[in-house]
């Protein structure tokens, strides 16, 4: 189970809350797809203190987030100079860790192993899931409206051709 789902979903949270003057607390939104430029940001699953997102931002101001989201991870590691980010992914793995010590069954966005599910087999991908004692107790699959479908097949495809160019380079991965 990855926990990049969490970290960018954190990202697309934060920026929305300095756009909104709002707790992060208040915003629940998910990030679905691979890590990367083609992760899929899902303002139309998104809802600030209860309210639709659509309602609350300018159309423009929400293709900026959701361009800055895809582009966080960049974003931080210029900041950083040397190295990478590293508190974020340790809060994700935290995060997915305590849901799994202590049953919780959260739901939180995960790259977990799809074998049919949105339309999807045999790959990791980015994806609601509840995550208990078990690890990952279900995918929950949300309605995807075309332009989403079509962004989750391209984050997919991205994810397929990286994984693709690993086995060139160790032909032993599965």
């Amino acid at each position: 189970v990855g926990m990049a789902g969490i970290l960018d979903s954190s990202r697309f949270k934060y920026f929305l809350s300095q756009e909104l003057k709002t707790p992060i607390k208040k915003i629940n939104t998910m990030v679905l797809g691979g890590h990367g430029d083609t992760m899929v940001p899902m303002p139309n699953h998104t809802t600030v203190d209860g309210k639709e997102l659509k309602n609350l931002i300018d159309e423009k101001k929400l293709e900026a987030i959701v361009d800055r989201t895809r582009k966080g991870g960049a974003e931080i590691i210029k900041f950083l100079e040397k190295g990478s980010a590293f508190y974020a992914p340790a809060a994700s793995g935290v995060e997915m860790a305590e849901s799994y010590i202590k049953n919780l069954k959260k739901t939180l966005p995960c790259a977990a192993y799809l074998d049919g599910e949105y339309g999807v087999k045999n790959i990791y991908a980015g994806v609601p899931v509840v995550i208990g004692d078990k690890g990952v107790e279900k995918i929950i699959e949300i309605n995807l409206n075309t332009k989403e479908k079509e962004n989750f097949n391209i984050s997919i495809k991205a994810v397929n051709e990286l994984f693709n160019t690993a086995k060139k380079i160790d032909p032993d991965l599965k």
